[in-house]
C-alpha cells in the first residue's frame, strides 16, 4: 500500500517523534472515560423511572432521549466502522488516480463520490486537507469534505428508518446535499483564493509496527466513541428543546416558512449532532415543516460548531469564516428549492 502520512491526521492524532525518539502509545483512559460517561447516562436513563418518580415532563424527556440514542446508535456504529475501514485500507492515492483532470469535471465526481465512500463529518475535514496535499485540486477535495457525510449509504438508510414511509425525504436529502457539495466546489474555482488555503503542514503518525489493522482499530475507535458523545449530547438537546421549549415559542417559528427553515438550520449548526443520527433528531422535530427538517438535514453534516473549529485549526481563520458562511446560504437555498420541489 502506499503511504500512510495522513492517516492519523484523519483521526486527529499526534504528529511522529523525531527520528530515534520512540513513540508513546496513546494513553487509552480518555477512551475509557467517554465510554464510561456513555454508558453511565444510558443507564441513569434506562433506570431512572425504577428509582424515582418521574414528572410528566422528566418522563418525556427521558423517553425522547433515550428513543433517539438507541435508534441512531446502530446506524453510527457502522457508519465509523466502514469510515475507519475506508481510511486504513484504501489505497492514499486512489481519488488522484480516479478524478478527472480538470478541475471543473472533478468537483462533481468528488462530490457523487460522497455516495459510496462513507465517512463522519469529524474525519470530513482532516481527509480533506490530506487529499489536498497529495495532489488533489481543492476545490474537489472541498465537494467530497462537503458529500461524504452528508450523502453516504449509512447516513441515507438512517434517513430511511426515521422517516418511514417517506422516500421523498430520503431523495431530497440526497439532491440538496450533492447540489450544495458541486456548487460549493465551483463557487472555489470561481471565487477561491490562495492566500485564504492555508493548509496546517503535518507529520506522519504512522509508525511501521502498526499494521493495517491497528490503525482500523484506533481509528473507529476514536470516531466512535467521539462521535457517541456527540450523540448523546445531541439526543440530550433535542429532548430538552422538545419539552422545555413552550409551545407559543415554537408557533413563532412553525407558523412561518421561511422562520422555521431559518431555524432549524441555526439548530443544526448549534446541536452538532453526527450525520449518522440527525436524522433521527429531525424526525422528533415534528412541529415543523418538512422543508425545514430537510434544511437541518443538509445543513448539519456540512456546517456546525465542531466543524468551524476544525476548518479553522486546518485551514486557517480566513477560509473557515467564508467557507462555512457561504455553505450556510447555498445549503438553506438547495433545501428550499429541492424541498418545495419534492416534499
Amino acid at each position: 500500500m502506499a503511504k500512510t502520512d495522513e492517516l492519523v491526521d484523519v483521526r486527529g492524532g499526534m504528529a511522529a517523534p523525531p527520528p530515534g525518539v520512540p513513540a508513546r502509545r496513546a494513553t487509552p483512559w480518555p477512551y475509557a472515560v467517554a465510554l464510561a460517561t456513555v454508558a453511565g447516562l444510558a443507564t441513569v436513563l434506562v433506570l431512572w423511572d425504577t428509582r424515582w418518580p418521574d414528572p410528566p415532563a422528566v418522563a418525556a424527556w427521558r423517553t425522547v432521549c433515550l428513543a433517539i440514542t438507541v435508534q441512531a446508535l446502530p446506524f453510527l456504529l457502522l457508519g465509523t466502522a466502514l469510515s475507519g475501514a475506508i481510511n486504513a485500507f484504501v489505497p492514499a492515492d486512489l481519488f488522484t488516480k480516479v478524478l478527472p483532470g480538470r478541475p471543473a469535471l472533478a468537483v462533481p465526481v468528488a462530490g457523487a463520490a460522497g455516495v459510496v465512500l462513507p465517512g463522519c463529518e469529524c474525519a470530513s475535514v482532516p481527509v480533506a486537507g490530506s487529499l489536498i496535499r497529495r495532489g488533489v485540486t481543492p476545490a474537489a477535495a472541498f465537494a467530497f469534505l462537503l458529500s461524504a457525510p452528508a450523502i453516504n449509504p449509512i447516513v441515507l438508510t438512517a434517513t430511511a428508518v426515521a422517516f418511514p414511509g417517506n422516500p421523498a425525504m430520503v431523495l431530497a436529502r440526497l439532491l440538496a446535499s450533492l447540489a450544495t457539495a458541486v456548487v460549493m466546489g465551483w463557487l472555489w474555482l470561481w471565487l477561491g483564493r490562495e492566500e485564504w488555503l492555508r493548509p496546517a503542514v503535518r507529520h506522519s503518525g504512522h509508525h511501521p509496527g502498526h499494521s493495517r489493522w491497528t490503525e482500523f482499530r484506533l481509528g473507529f475507535q476514536h470516531d466512535f466513541l467521539h462521535a457517541g458523545g456527540y450523540l448523546v449530547l445531541g439526543a440530550m438537546a433535542a429532548a430538552t428543546f422538545n419539552v422545555a421549549v413552550p409551545r407559543s415559542v415554537l408557533d413563532t417559528f412553525t407558523g412561518s416558512p421561511w422562520l422555521s427553515v431559518l431555524f432549524l438550520a441555526a439548530l443544526a449548526v448549534l446541536l452538532a449532532v453526527c450525520s449518522e443520527a440527525d436524522a433521527f433528531v429531525a424526525a422528533s422535530l415534528s412541529g415543523f415543516s418538512p422543508t425545514a427538517r430537510l434544511a437541518f438535514l443538509v445543513v448539519g453534516p456540512m456546517v456546525d460548531l465542531k466543524l468551524i473549529a476544525l476548518q479553522i485549526g486546518t485551514f486557517g481563520r480566513a477560509f473557515a469564516l467564508r467557507f462555512c458562511a457561504a455553505t450556510t446560504v447555498v445549503a438553506v437555498a438547495a433545501s428550499v428549492l429541492i424541498g418545495g420541489a419534492l416534499l
